[in-house]
């Protein structure tokens, strides 16, 4: 099991995640998140992060021109397109960076979503970044299809043992371990993972 905290903003948050066993940290450039910001902040932050935590940056329905602009100044490595992006920009975007696609749910995910030219497929809750949750069965459409498949969307340290039952690629965390918008809570941070490596989806630090 992988476990991505998003929505990163403070330096102490970010070395928190990795050294309790983040495989990745996700830097929001959505222009409407409050856990929105600079390249230069997300470069910063990303800098100070050893090689083996991969650096996600996080779209919402901006042109591939833009994201790939805002990457390369960053210097991330993933990018996370959360918005309602055609194929196209993915496979533009596809051709510089791994893609993950978000799909928001309002009911069962559409199997057919496995086409969309992505290395992997998040499911969020209806107002991604709201930490509203979903019927856990609604995912269950698109983990049969075997794409990699990551959960989002009210994930907490209390209802880990539910997620991680379904055996997705990986989970995103962002408001679930937060006690404000993109300012982390350290005992939330570590409860999740010391519950994740109890259940058995992770390994000891």
């Amino acid at each position: 099991m992988r476990i991505k905290i998003c929505g990163i903003t403070r330096r102490e948050d970010a070395l928190l995640a990795e050294a309790l066993g983040a495989y990745a940290l996700g830097f929001v450039f959505a222009p409407a998140s409050k856990r929105r910001l600079t390249p230069e902040a997300a470069r910063s932050l990303s800098q100070a992060l050893g090689p083996l935590v991969v650096r996600v940056g996080v779209f919402q329905d901006q042109e591939p021109e833009e994201v790939l602009s805002l990457m390369e100044r960053a210097g991330l490595q993933v990018v996370q397109l959360h918005g309602q992006e055609p194929p196209e920009w993915a496979e533009a975007i596809g051709q510089h960076y791994p893609v993950i696609k978000a799909f928001s749910l309002t009911g069962p995910a559409d199997p057919a979503w496995k086409d969309y030219p992505a290395s992997a497929l998040l499911l969020d809750g209806k107002a991604p970044g709201s930490g509203q949750a979903y019927p856990r069965d609604w995912a269950r459409p698109l983990l049969q299809t075997g794409k990699r498949v990551i959960l989002a969307g009210g994930i907490t340290p209390e209802n880990l043992e539910e997620v991680l039952a379904l055996r997705p690629y990986a989970l995103d965390l962002a408001s679930g371990v937060e006690r404000a918008p993109g300012v982390k809570d350290e005992e939330k941070l570590r409860a999740l993972f010391a519950k994740a490596r109890r259940l058995g989806g992770y390994g000891p630090v």
